[in-house]
């Protein structure tokens, strides 16, 4: 006949035999665990602020490029102006030449 343990004396003599060993393996596998996750959320932190710097990088030289074209533009409408006012009064200025000739 076959002398039958329940599972909890099982696991009471386990622990009774073994309870050191598995306490030590247990607190350097729980350090292991801990210092993956400590190393995996730093490169991941770094690894997001890489990203964000490059993000915002872009954003500032879309940016810079929108100020250079609105910059051009404004030049060129300004220049054209400046064209405008310079034909009107030359303009002006002919009328009243030919006045004073006649």
């Amino acid at each position: 006949m076959t002398d039958r343990t329940s599972f909890s004396a099982e696991i009471t003599r386990v622990l009774r035999d073994h309870g050191i060993t598995a306490a030590i393996t247990a607190l350097i596998g729980g350090a292991l665990a801990l210092l993956a996750a400590i190393a995996r959320r730093a490169f991941t932190n770094d690894a997001m602020l890489a990203r964000l710097d490059r993000e915002l990088l872009a954003e500032r030289e879309r940016v810079e490029r929108r100020r250079t074209e609105d910059r051009k533009t404004d030049a060129d409408r300004l220049e054209r102006m400046e064209a405008d006012i310079r034909a009107m009064r030359n303009l002006m200025y002919e009328a009243f030449q030919r006045r004073s000739d006649d």
